[in-house]
């Protein structure tokens, strides 16, 4: 399947202007990766720079898009809306500025019921910005579509 031409809004529970992915560009049982571009008027951007709960936000949303498409493409179902359990050893190496394209990658390491932790890492380019473990509780809530 082309990742690519799936309408992100299609597989996320959040809805403009809270979308802080532009696409999901891989998805297999353990890793998905999405991107996105940095846009002036985002309303995580302060000063021209994506500021750190736009990164947070961007990686939970690529969990979300994971089980987006999960519930979506694999299971027929509705989009369920997820929380954020925890975040782990969140490194923010630098925060990027506008018309840097996110390149966000997670990594399964445990699925358990409703609860998933996955490694993640977001890159701008080749240089690695920030890194943490997180963990997802998914509701059986959707978002109504």
């Amino acid at each position: 399947m082309e990742f690519e031409k799936i309408n992100i809004e299609l597989l996320l529970p959040q809805r403009s202007p809270f979308i802080m992915l532009d696409a999901l560009t891989h998805f297999d049982e353990v890793v998905t990766r999405t991107r996105m571009k940095v846009q002036e008027g985002n309303i995580f951007v302060e000063n021209d720079t994506f500021t750190e709960s736009g990164i947070i936000e961007n990686i939970a949303q690529t969990c979300a898009a994971r089980m987006g498409y999960i519930n979506k493409y694999l299971h027929a179902d509705k989009v369920k809306i997820g929380f954020i359990g925890s975040i782990k050893d969140l490194i923010i190496n630098e925060l990027p500025k506008i018309d840097n394209e996110l390149k966000t990658t997670i990594e399964v390491l445990s699925e358990v019921f409703a609860i998933t932790l996955v490694k993640a890492k977001v890159e701008v380019g080749d240089k690695l910005i920030a890194t943490c473990e997180m963990k997802i509780s998914l509701t059986d809530m959707s978002n109504g579509e």
